[in-house]
């Protein structure tokens, strides 16, 4: 009897300190990225005021949200996944393919895009979970294998001319009263496209798996303390192959919404974009090491890495380099947060 309540308590207590540890990263988060938005008001000019720049931000990186919540659920795990660029550009090429080359619609094209995310996903977890390979190397050869087929499968770059797709990429839905005017007195409805409405469900749906489901503590667990997970009976196995089944489904998802976003085909579609996942991961406070992340964090992270693109380019600014510099910055100043929250946690375990 004793020792179960002595197990209980180490649990609860875990989970205590994972739970403290994520609100705290989250509250940073959400501060520096209000702090950066009142930075660009005051420096940059009104136009950052206006309602539609930031649902701008929005439309532009409704498909990097929804790939960096599938990252932060397998970071969560302990793992990671680089291969998430290299199947939303694979998933472009082969939707473009389909519709504009193949007379294909736009609810297969749906169906094309989940199941090559799917596919990805299913046969990463399985190496990674099963076979105990290194995710990193599992997900590096499928970011080449993705970025090998989107070649095969198309090589030169083309707009898509498909009647069905060219009404659902041009469809927006109007924001009642956030409007401006324009200089010449003319009226601007402002609007989000509908990437960002499937964004911002994915967000509200694996955060509340994340929050409260039984596999959602299961990857905190797991990303904790794998021998903890264990001897409460956790599939730890398992736990790790769904967070990159749903990875990939998300990568599915994501790749969809950016094809319906940019229109075309293109091997050089959704570069960088695996990285700027990890980024957004890490300053939304998903911690490298698991057992640490927040989806409501990622989804702040986001925002925060493209207020700070927009700051760089409207400062004049436009080389690529000073893009790159700010976000290197900013990673080190998460990460040095991120070392000063697990050198407290090794202290408070310390002291028990």
């Amino acid at each position: 009897m004793s020792k179960n309540a002595n197990t209980n308590k180490v649990r609860l207590g875990d989970k205590m300190k994972n739970m403290t540890d994520t609100n705290l990263l989250l509250t940073i988060t959400i501060v520096v990225f209000f702090l950066m938005y009142i930075g660009a008001v005051v420096f940059q000019g009104k136009g950052f005021l206006k309602p539609q720049t930031f649902l701008n931000i929005l439309n532009a990186n409704a498909a990097l949200i929804i790939v960096s919540c599938g990252l932060s659920l397998v970071m969560i795990t302990g793992g990671i996944d680089i291969s998430v660029g290299g199947v939303v550009a694979l998933i472009s090429m082969c939707c473009a393919v389909w519709l504009d080359r193949k007379g294909g619609n736009v609810f297969t094209a749906v169906l094309i895009a989940l199941g090559i995310g799917l596919l990805f996903g299913i046969v990463q977890g399985f190496l990674v979970a099963y076979l105990d390979i290194q995710p990193f190397i599992v997900t590096l050869a499928g970011m080449f294998f993705a970025r090998g087929m989107t070649t095969i499968v198309n090589t030169n770059p083309f707009n898509v001319e498909n009647e069905e797709f060219g009404a659902l990429k041009a469809a927006r839905i109007i924001i009642p009263g956030l409007g401006s005017t324009t200089k010449k007195g003319i009226y601007v409805n402002a609007y989000i496209e509908i990437g960002v409405v499937v964004a911002l469900l994915v967000v509200l749906v694996m955060f509340c798996l994340l929050r409260w489901t039984k596999l959602g503590r299961s990857f905190y667990a797991v990303g904790g303390n794998q021998q903890s997970a264990l001897m409460l009976g956790i599939n730890v196995r398992r736990t790790k192959f769904l967070s990159h089944v749903l990875c990939g489904l998300l990568a599915g998802i994501g790749g969809f919404v950016y094809f319906m976003h940019v229109g075309s085909g293109s091997p050089s579609h959704a570069s960088g974009m695996e990285m700027n996942a990890i980024a957004s991961s890490i300053i939304g406070g998903t911690m490298l090491t698991g057992g640490v992340g927040n989806i409501i964090g990622t989804f702040f992270g986001v925002l925060s890495l493209s207020t700070i693109q927009n700051i760089v380019s409207s400062a004049g600014l436009d080389q690529a380099w000073w893009t790159g510099i700010t976000i290197a910055a900013m990673l080190c100043l998460f990460l040095v947060i991120q070392s000063v929250v697990m050198a407290r946690k090794k202290r408070s375990g310390g002291k028990k």
